[in-house]
Parts: C-alpha cells; sequence; structure tokens
C-alpha cells in the first residue's frame, strides 16, 4: 500500500506554510537575533516582546517556520525532563563539594534537590503554555489527557514500578502520577497483553505545526521580524552572517538544537562536537473508524508510551489517526540531517509492526511517514547557556523531550541576557557541560551498537518471559548515558 513519505511532516502536510513574501533583513541592529524558527526561537520573541514592547526583534531561519523538530516531533507537552536526572543531580552535587563556579544550581540546594525543582519549573511551563494558546486563540488541537507508560512485558513492569520510584524522588507528587494495574490500563487504552502502566495526568497532547504556525501569526501581529529561506553562517559578536547578508543585533540567541552543526562560531554550550542529530522516525494511519475506536478505547485522547528499550511515543489525533512514533535507523555517518524526512522503508515496516503489536485486531493503513532530528548530548542532557561578553546564548540537547522544555529555555534565555538571578537561572541545566562526542567511526558505531543492544534486550525479555531489566540492557543503558 502506497503512503506518503517524507515532505518533513504529516502535521506540516496538514497544514502547509503560509505563503508569504521572503522579508527583507533587517538593515538597522536589531535588539534580540535568534537563529532559528523553531519552538526555542519562537518562544523567545514572544517572551522578549512581552517584556520589552519597544525591542526590535527578527528570527532567521533557514528553511520554513517549524521545518525542523518543532514540527516533525510526536506533540507531546510533557512533564518529562530533558535529559537524564541523577547526570543533573551529580553535576550539581559535584559542583557544591568543590565550590565550582561550573553548573548553576542553586547553593543552598543539593543535587536531588535542584532537579525537584526544575521538574516543578516543567510542570509550571504546560500551565502557561495551555494559557498563552488560550489567550492568543491558537488552536494546536490541544487536549490535557495525560500520558501513560504501558508495560506488555514482566520486565517492563518492573521498569513501571522503577519509574514510579525514580519520579516520586525527583519531585512527583502523588498527585502527579498514577500506577495502574492491568485492569485499570485497559480500561484507558486497550493495549494487547498490557500488564499496567504509569498514568501521569499533566502532560496535554498538541499538534506541534499548528503551535509553531500559531505564534508565529502572533509574533508577526506583534511586529517581530521573521525572514524564512535565510541561512545563517558564521555567528559572532554582534553579528549572524547570512546567505543573504548580514543581520546584527545587540544580543543573540542560536536555537537550533539538532541543526546546531549547520552554523560556525565561538558559542557557548557547541564548543566542539557537543550535539549531534538523532532521528526519530513516525508514521501517522489512516483515520480510523468509531468501531475502531469503541474497540480500542483510547477516549480520554492520553499520550502513549511504553517501557520497552526501544521505547514508542503515539498520540490519538484530532481526526482520529493514530500517529505513532519509534527510533528505527537513528544516525546518519557524519551526523549527517534529515533532509525532508524520508523514512527507510524497513523502518517504516518496524513501526507499522509495532502499533500492530499494541493492538492486534486493528485494520490500519499508513498514510504518512517521516522523520526528524532530535539534538542528543552526550549525556543526553539538556544546556543553556549565555556569554555575558559576546552577547550570544545557546539552548540545546533536548533529547526527544522539547516541546515543553523549549517554552522554559526561552524564559531561562531571556532571564540569562537580563542578568538577573531568578529562580529559572538557578535550574541545573544553566551551563550544564555534558562532554564531547567521540569522533567517527566511534560514534557511529557506537550509537548503532547501543540500540542493537536494546532491540535485542527487548527481543530477548519477551520471548525469555524475563521478570526484571536485562543485565544486557542496562549495560546499553550505560553505554548510552540513559541509565539513572
Amino acid at each position: 500500500m502506497s503512503y506518503l513519505n517524507g515532505e518533513a511532516s504529516h502535521w506540516l502536510s496538514q497544514s502547509p506554510a503560509e505563503t508569504t513574501a521572503l522579508s527583507p533583513l533587517p538593515a538597522e541592529k536589531q535588539d534580540l537575533v535568534i537563529v532559528g524558527g523553531g519552538m526555542t526561537g519562537l518562544w523567545s520573541a514572544y517572551y522578549a516582546r512581552q517584556a520589552h514592547p519597544d525591542w526590535q526583534i527578527t528570527i532567521i531561519e533557514a528553511k520554513h517556520i517549524g521545518f525542523g523538530a518543532s514540527g516533525r516531533n510526536g506533540g507531546w507537552l510533557s512533564t518529562l525532563l530533558p535529559g537524564n536526572r541523577a547526570k543533573y543531580a551529580e553535576a550539581v552535587d559535584r559542583a557544591r563539594a568543590t565550590d565550582s563556579t561550573g553548573p548553576v544550581g542553586s547553593a543552598d540546594q543539593d543535587g536531588v534537590e535542584s532537579v525537584k525543582s526544575f521538574q516543578s519549573a516543567l510542570f509550571d511551563s504546560i500551565d502557561e503554555v495551555l494559557e498563552v494558546l488560550d489567550r492568543e486563540t491558537i488552536d494546536a488541537h490541544q487536549i490535557r489527557g495525560g500520558h501513560i507508560d504501558i508495560a506488555q512485558t514482566e520486565a517492563g513492569m518492573a521498569r513501571v514500578h522503577e519509574l514510579f520510584d525514580a519520579n516520586q524522588k525527583y519531585g512527583y507528587g502523588l498527585q502527579d502520577m498514577e500506577l495502574l494495574g492491568a485492569e485499570e490500563t485497559r480500561t484507558r487504552i486497550r493495549v494487547d497483553g498490557a500488564q499496567g502502566s504509569v498514568f501521569v495526568p499533566g502532560t496535554a497532547r498538541i499538534d506541534p505545526a499548528l503551535l509553531a504556525q500559531g505564534l508565529a501569526r502572533v509574533l508577526r501581529a506583534q511586529g517581530v521580524t521573521i525572514c524564512e529561506d535565510t541561512t545563517a553562517g558564521h555567528i559572532g559578536k554582534g553579528v549572524v552572517s547570512t546567505n543573504r547578508g548580514p543581520v546584527t543585533g545587540h544580543t543573540i540567541f542560536v536555537c537550533l538544537e539538532g541543526y546546531s552543526d549547520t552554523v560556525r562560531g565561538d558559542l557557548p554550550g557547541l564548543e566542539g562536537r557537543q550535539v549531534i542529530p538523532v532521528f526519530s522516525s513516525m508514521i501517522a494511519t489512516n483515520p480510523l473508524p468509531a468501531s475502531a475506536w469503541e474497540d480500542i478505547g483510547w477516549h480520554g485522547r492520553e499520550c502513549l508510551g511504553d517501557t520497552a528499550h526501544t521505547f514508542i511515543y503515539a498520540q490519538r489525533t484530532d481526526d482520529d489517526r493514530i500517529a505513532l512514533g519509534g527510533r528505527g535507523a537513528p544516525y546518519s555517518f557524519g551526523s549527517g540531517l534529515p533532509g525532508q524526512g524520508q523514512v527507510p522503508t524497513e523502518v517504516v515496516d518496524l513501526l507499522r509492526t509495532r502499533l500492530g503489536s499494541l493492538f492486534p485486531e486493528l485494520d490500519f493503513e499508513v498514510a504518512h511517514a517521516w522523520r526528524g532530528a532530535l539534538g542528543v548530548t552526550r549525556d543526553w542532557c539538556a544546556g543553556v547557556f549565555f556569554d555575558n561578553s559576546q552577547r550570544i546564548g545557546v539552548a540545546r540537547g533536548y533529547a526527544g523531550h522539547g516541546v515543553t522544555a523549549t517554552h522554559l529555555a526561552a524564559k531561562t534565555l531571556i532571564d540569562r541576557a537580563a542578568g538577573v538571578s531568578t529562580p529559572l537561572t538557578a535550574l541545573p541545566w544553566n551551563d550544564h557541560y555534558s562532554g564531547q562526542w567521540e569522533p567517527e567511526p566511534i560514534r557511529w558505531l557506537g550509537i548503532r551498537s547501543m540500540y542493537k543492544i536494546l532491540n535485542f534486550a527487548d527481543d530477548w525479555e519477551r520471548i525469555t518471559g524475563a521478570k526484571k531489566t536485562s543485565l544486557l540492557a542496562q549495560f546499553g543503558s550505560r553505554l548510552a548515558g540513559l541509565h539513572e
């Protein structure tokens, strides 16, 4: 059966970019220049405009609004923290022990308490994003149905309990999540063989392209200049060189995530190879009939995940499709980028099979497949940076948990640029150094090996009926820096 493959994403194909005349580059020096027209850049412009109505603000975007991860993701405005919580906590404790001025942690908080503050700020960000969408009349198909991580094996169920305990340790209260048994889980979504789950009510489902495009419309109406089809090259103090000429600015934010390596300059948080693009692929089905939804349930439109090592993420869309993503073909040699997002056939087949394993009685056809690039650091932790001497800020490394985190990063960048100390500037991702990625071909071999190990571990747990996570999977998780 034929399906649309690539063309950025299903979300963008359903809401194509508005045709607008190419905006001229500003001739005058801007108060703020933002490189990257994704969610971090858009939210940065939004909050800069709120704080400084008189500022001249320009966004530079190489393609069009939402072309990168912001228009290709799974649409989870989630409570998930962008990184390894144990790594953040360790960095804060290490800095406190050595009186280091490295990672910016609150001086009166240990590592775990600092991560709890981070989690609380993410909870607040979800509330605020939904309030902004309501206030600015942006319809992004937002529904706060929560998210549910389901286990289909005994080992997966053991990880459900581990996740529940870890969430409590790092800032979730009992009001923020619920441990569900098999029957309670199937009452929500009838996933085949579901043994139990963790349900988190705070997450909201969105259409990411509608969110990005809605923000862009609001910003244009507020006088923000958005220069699409404008490729940034070198970035230095006070100036961004582009294929159309230079743009000067008092302050510059670099918000490129998985595309960070497309620019050059002495940029904080991007020295050397700190961020690489890792691919995540998605499929969307044709709209399913009402009879299918009666069989599946999913009436709360929760975001759906699982506890497999090679996990999936899914949502029931506004027009009653299933959109499901996973990690097939995760990396291209030399940190290649996904272009228009065409997905290898074998990856589409893998995702189709995975959807079938969730709902084996479901008759569905794949309508669209696409992939996008996550920005991933060596320890899978995000970072927010600001160089006061150059007045350049950078946010990067959300590792697939960026829809909420972009909002928080933007507000943090605004505070960092203002030179003020706030609760946001004390969060542990400020100036968090993640280390350098290994050179090729070590990087390519390591990433491919990690995913092969995790795939094998999932198969082994399913075939053997293992009651706990295999040692091989634990090794793969530690190798990747994912183990908490």
